[in-house]
């Protein structure tokens, strides 16, 4: 495992952490959720060298806003921005080969900016793994709360933002109570597993105000459909919680349907936080990706 350190494309500071050796011939990058960081990913890190050891490349990283990377301005808090960050890490992390990218919530967002604001890395990419994530319309999200629903999606930010101005980061570690609710009301499935609940926590109590304001504003007008085309000769995979609250299943089915063969997968009872709910679910997809694209590099090689 080596930490290193990423300059994006308007100076930010990048924190990123990299297994296996530069040269190989797949990487593995694993784009994180809206408020969380790099451990996101924590039990797909272990499942995927558990398997292949230094046959492949794995790179997570904090998003900017996020983790231990810089703090930005909420201007800076953009889809967009995180899609050229995302370019700039698989030039300079995993410069050779090919690359299976796996995004959770904003980081699946992430991925269907890539045609817009990379589009270089679109030839490179040998799967997408979409998770608990949308395309558009999350604006008419209602929390499974229709009357009530719009109003508190588009209060529930603005509280936690003011809550990390006004108390001190060790104030709400102590007295977690608004971000309790939030992860056990609308973040996690039914019957969650403890420490997976004190993550989500500790890492909503860890976000920034302005991640929280701005990655929010830049959601709601999240529309990137009209990219999916893009990849249409890509091996991809939609997965989503029966009980996912923020990004619900039709938001899955529209990701499935505008993706030329692409496969959806819910699963029943689950939540947002597929990755800590689904270990095994997300972590056999990804194996099937990179599975395919070992293969696929043999078959080029024999040729």
């Amino acid at each position: 495992m080596t930490s290193v350190e990423v300059t994006g494309h308007d100076g930010v500071r990048i924190h990123a952490t990299v297994h296996g050796p530069e040269d190989a011939p797949v990487s593995v990058l694993l784009s994180h959720c809206w408020t969380a960081d790099e451990s996101d990913w924590h039990y797909q890190v272990e499942d995927l060298l558990s398997r292949y050891g230094h046959g492949i490349r794995v790179v997570t990283w904090d998003h900017r806003g996020h983790g231990s990377s810089d703090r930005v301005p909420e201007a800076a808090c953009t889809i967009p921005h995180l899609a050229r960050d995302l370019g700039l890490l698989a030039d300079q992390l995993a410069p050779t080969g090919v690359v299976v990218i796996a995004g959770h919530s904003v980081g699946g967002m992430t991925i269907t900016a890539i045609p817009e604001e990379c589009p270089r890395l679109v030839d490179r990419i040998a799967g997408v793994l979409l998770v608990s994530t949308s395309g558009a319309d999350l604006h008419t999200v209602t929390l499974g709360l229709p009357e009530l629903g719009p109003a508190l999606r588009d209060r529930l930010p603005f509280v936690l933002a003011t809550r990390a101005r006004m108390l001190s980061r060790s104030r709400r570690q102590r007295f977690p109570v608004i971000e309790r609710q939030v992860a056990r009301r609308f973040l996690l499935g039914r019957d969650p597993r403890p420490r997976d609940v004190g993550h989500v926590v500790d890492q909503l109590v860890q976000c920034a105000p302005e991640t929280y304001a701005g990655f929010f504003r830049d959601m709601m007008i999240h529309d990137r459909i009209g990219n999916l085309r893009s990849f249409d000769s890509i091996p991809t995979t939609v997965l989503v919680g029966s009980h996912d609250l923020l990004t619900p299943p039709p938001h899955a089915r529209a990701l499935a349907n505008g993706i030329r063969g692409a496969r959806l997968v819910i699963a029943p009872d689950a939540g947002h936080y597929l990755p800590f709910e689904r270990r095994d679910l997300v972590s056999e997809e990804l194996f099937d990706l990179v599975d395919r694209a070992l293969r696929e590099g043999a078959a080029d090689e024999a040729s």
